[in-house]
């Protein structure tokens, strides 16, 4: 597993290299005074508006690449996903620092940027969007590492449902400072308690998620060794007829207790397991 994320970081941050090149030629062409917001009017001129279309495609191809890229790394739908957050978190983040590299830019954290241009405008300062990589970072090398020991991440309908909207929520916040980025006032137009709250609100459902689990696997683990006790006690208390079938009940429910934690994969497998070695009588 490790040996395979590395290779995708190391992906991600050349990836990243040849995104910050095409941003250098870009400026070139559209900003050959600086870039510096608010931003002309673009779509003015022909020219400029066949130049956005491309870009908008050249956009769309990376997500691509990205995909397809995930896909061949991934094992599962849930390893693709999170190989697919991966590189766009790291491939984001090193983004900004070829950029520093190559142009010195940005000069600070807090200066505005571009993020994206489909199906509008994405626009903020540059801490937002390396902040949500970072999460995104952490969250699937997480997953990937629940994923390698055989114990995937469940999100669960309800922390499912408050993961997309607070991600919905953040994207919601780019666009509208992205709708208004030709305007004197622009800054004014980005909302970050809007961002925060979608923030907040993704983190802590993938937080709860994993809380969860800790807790069903516990609590699992506590009744596994409860029934492993009670089969002792019953050996004890001479409740089988005979020293031979109790021993094999006593064996079974103290391997469940070791074997549990490299083996459980549900609740209702623990169910199954109690009905079997549960004592006679």
């Amino acid at each position: 597993m490790f040996r395979r994320l590395l290779i995708v970081i190391l992906f991600s941050i050349a990836f990243a290299y040849i995104e910050s090149a095409v941003v250098v030629y870009l400026r070139v062409i559209f900003h050959p005074d600086g870039f510096s917001f608010p931003l002309p009017a673009f779509g003015l001129n022909p020219l400029w508006r066949r130049l956005i279309m491309t870009e908008v495609g050249r956009e769309a191809a990376t997500m691509a690449v990205i995909a397809c890229a995930a896909w061949l790394f991934g094992r599962s739908c849930q390893e693709r996903l999170a190989y697919a957050l991966v590189m766009f978190a790291v491939w984001d983040i090193f983004y900004y620092v070829w950029l520093k590299v190559l142009l010195d830019w940005p000069a600070s954290i807090l200066d505005w940027d571009i993020l994206f241009l489909i199906p509008v405008a994405w626009a903020s300062p540059v801490l937002y969007p390396v902040l949500v990589s970072l999460a995104m970072l952490a969250m699937a090398v997480i997953v990937l590492w629940r994923s390698e020991k055989g114990n995937p991440v469940r999100l669960g309908r309800g922390n499912g449902i408050a993961l997309v909207a607070g991600c919905a929520i953040i994207v919601v916040s780019f666009c509208i400072g992205g709708s208004h980025i030709t305007k004197p006032d622009y800054a004014d137009y980005f909302s970050w308690p809007l961002f925060a709250a979608g923030y907040v609100l993704a983190v802590v459902a993938f937080g709860r998620a994993l809380i969860r689990k800790l807790k069903i696997r516990a609590a699992d683990c506590g009744d596994l060794r409860s029934l492993a006790s009670g089969c002792a006690l019953s050996r004890n208390q001479g409740q089988y007829g005979n020293h031979e079938p109790h021993e094999t009940h006593e064996r079974a429910a103290a391997a469940a207790v070791v074997l549990f934690p490299f083996q459980h994969r549900r609740t209702p497998t623990l169910t199954r397991l109690s009905v079997r070695l549960a004592p006679a009588g």
